[in-house]
Parts: structure tokens; sequence; C-alpha cells
């Protein structure tokens, strides 16, 4: 795949006026933020942005949207500094880093190779060092001669782009990943049948970015399950807290969300009953901006279920949110806005990636309760087949 990339002068320019610059405090009234959706086309994949509408949380497609992604982008994960964001491309085996001008529009730069084959998941710590991609193949295994995955460690360099990539071991098919912000470690959930211990952990070098495996977590060659903890009957998301005190998985089999506490160690503890039914199918998981209520994106009934966090973390299905109904065939769900927000009701908003309508769902939230209800104008059109979406804050 070819792009057309852009001179270092030129993305200088874009990035020097946006940290300079910034926005008057009528643009800030308009723009919140920009989502930007990824399309699994597997001929020529795309990424669809928009600007999300301060006062009413509509999208607007930017103007040069939908740009050239790779074959069958399957993720995207923003840096913590709003300027870039990395897509992940399952068919091309590759990770492409696009600059986000002052405009939000995207302006592709360069693309990495992953140390395997199809990649499934990316993930990036809090502090922009490392990125962390999980894919399911390692060399010399395919779908002809299945064998195990692994993680692709990219450590993040000052200007946002890629050093080489390291390959660490895990299991078969791993299917989500998630990075921790405080304490250096990272989660990878498999779907590997022989085995209900798909949930493995890793603490990270915060050197290095290079993973270790737990107490608790084997790693092991060749076509043989690798074993972690006890994860539900097929996990599918996974998601860390703002603390990484907890982290939480979703089982898309048996239709739940299942909670653990981290310890020190790193070591996930399942909490005495901690699991709690979702929709069917669960997929992805957000929070919203004050970490209070857990969302969960529901692909066959298209919907989210919403939650409140007990006292141990613990998800406690809400009546306040109950289910939501997005789209059709749910996958991601993002939110964007300030938990400190004079008006709690305004200005907060969530959004899902509707996989089989072809479509970006919105819902105002309310942070006085958490409750969720249609913004005008949802759902917004995108390009066929969104797989997931990000949300950045404008700078």
């Amino acid at each position: 795949m070819t792009l057309k990339t852009m001179g270092r002068g030129a993305v200088a320019s874009i990035l020097t006026v946006a940290m300079g610059a910034g926005l008057t405090a009528c643009s800030r009234d308009y723009t919140i933020a920009y989502l930007y959706s990824t399309a699994a086309k597997a001929t020529a994949g795309l990424v669809n942005g928009y600007k999300i509408d301060y006062q009413s949380g509509t999208l607007v497609p930017l103007e040069n949207s939908p740009v050239a992604a790779g074959k069958n982008p399957v993720g995207l994960v923003a840096a913590p500094n709003s300027l870039f964001i990395y897509v992940v491309d399952r068919d091309d085996s590759d990770v492409i880093l696009y600059a986000i001008g002052t405009d939000g529009k995207l302006y592709p730069q360069k693309t990495y190779n992953v140390t395997g084959s199809f990649p499934t998941a990316i993930a990036i710590d809090a502090a922009g060092k490392f990125l962390y991609v999980a894919y399911t193949y390692q060399n010399g295994f395919t779908p002809a001669l299945p064998g195990p995955g692994g993680v692709t460690v990219f450590p993040i360099n000052s200007d946002n782009t890629l050093g080489t990539g390291v390959e660490v071991k895990v299991g078969r098919n791993p299917i989500g990943i998630s990075a921790g912000s405080s304490n250096h470690f990272v989660y990878v959930v498999e779907q590997d049948t022989s085995t209900s211990l798909n949930l493995l952990g890793f603490s990270a070098s915060t050197t290095t970015g290079l993973l270790t495996p737990l107490a608790g977590t084997t790693i092991n060659a060749g076509n043989v399950a690798s074993t972690g903890y006890a994860s539900g009957v097929l996990p599918r998301g996974i998601l860390l807290d703002s603390s990484s005190s907890h982290v939480y998985v979703t089982d898309q089999t048996a239709n739940q969300v299942i909670s653990y506490a981290i310890g020190a160690n790193g070591v996930p503890v399942a909490i005495a009953g901690g699991t709690a039914a979702t929709g069917t199918t669960p997929y992805g998981m957000t929070f919203d901006p004050s970490g209070k209520y857990l969302y969960v994106a529901n692909y066959t009934d298209g919907s989210l279920s919403g939650y409140t966090l007990g006292t141990s973390g613990q998800p406690v299905a809400s009546t306040t949110i109950g289910k939501v109904q997005a789209g059709t065939g749910v996958t991601c769900a993002t939110v964007v806005g300030s938990p400190s927000n004079s008006n709690p009701s305004h200005a907060v908003y969530l959004y899902t990636s509707n996989n089989l309508s072809n479509t970006i769902s919105g819902l105002q939230l309310s942070s006085a309760d958490g409750s969720l209800r249609q913004i005008q104008g949802t759902p917004f059109n995108t390009s066929t087949l969104p797989t997931c979406a990000v949300t950045v804050a404008a700078k």
C-alpha cells in the first residue's frame, strides 16, 4: 500500500500551530473533540473523521473524510497528546501513524509492520511511551498451520513515530489488549476454546516496554494452549480502569462482564459476586469521564448496558441507565467530555460504532446519574463495516 506522506516541515508547521495558537473561544464552543472510525473494507480500508459539536454532540464530517487506511483496519488508538492516532490493519499486518491537523484532518505519516500476522487489537500506555499490537499468528504459523499469536511492542519516539517493534509471544487467538496507566501492567484476552483460562497478565518494562508473564500466566510454545486466569466461556473485550486497580472482561458467549481486582503484583483476582449480565454478545466497553459508570457494547442486540461500580469495583446493573438501544452490530464505545463541567448533563457524549448498520450512534451522557439519551441526528452515516471508534480532544 502506498500512502501520500506529508513532508516533515509541513507536519511540524501544522502541529506547531495547533499547540501554539489553540482555538478561539468561539471555536471551542463549537468543536469539543474529533471522532475517528475505522471501516473494514478488505481491499481498501478507510478512516472516517468527524467534528463533535459542543452544544449538541452532532457529528459533522471533516472536509477530507474519509482517508485511506490499509486492508481491513480493525482498530485504532489515540496518542495521549491528542495529536496523532494509530490504526491497525488486519490483512496488511501493519500500523499506520496519522497526524491530526488543527482542524482535525488526518495526515498519514508512516506505516510499520507488525512482527506477526493478522493483528486484532491495539493499545497504548497512558504516558504514550509504548504501543502494543496483539496479532493472531507468530511467524511460521498460518490459518493452514494454526499456532500461537503474539504482541508487538513498539517504542514511541518523542515525535510519536515508532521505533523497531519487538515480539512478545502469547497463546492462541489473542483478541484484546489493555495497557495499565500507573503500574505498568498489560493484559491480553484470548479466544482459545481448549481452555477457560484466557486472561493473560504481564508486567511491562518502564524502559523497553517488553512484557514478562505475571505469576499464574504460562506461555507455551507451539500449537498448545497458554494459560492465565479464569475468563468465562469466550472473552471478547478488555478494559482497565483509570487507576489500573481493576480490569473488566466481556464474555461474548455467556453474555456477562467479569471484574477483577489488581493487586500490587499485578495478578488479577476475580471479585466475589463481580459478574454482571449484559446484553447479547458483548464486545467493547468504556467508562464515563469520571470513571463512575461502565458501559458495555452488545453486538447482537445492538444495545449498551450501563453499570455503576460497587465498593469492590464490581459492575452493578444500573436501573437508571438500564439497556439503551444504539445501532446494529455495536462493536466499540467511546466517550468525550469533562466530568467537572459546570452543567453535569451537558457536553458529555458517548458514541458507538455499529458494524452492521454502517453508522455511528451518538448519546448524551448525564454525569449526574450516568443515564443516556439519543442526540439530534443520530445515527450518523459512516463507511461500510465500521469496526471501532475513538474520540480525541480538540486542541
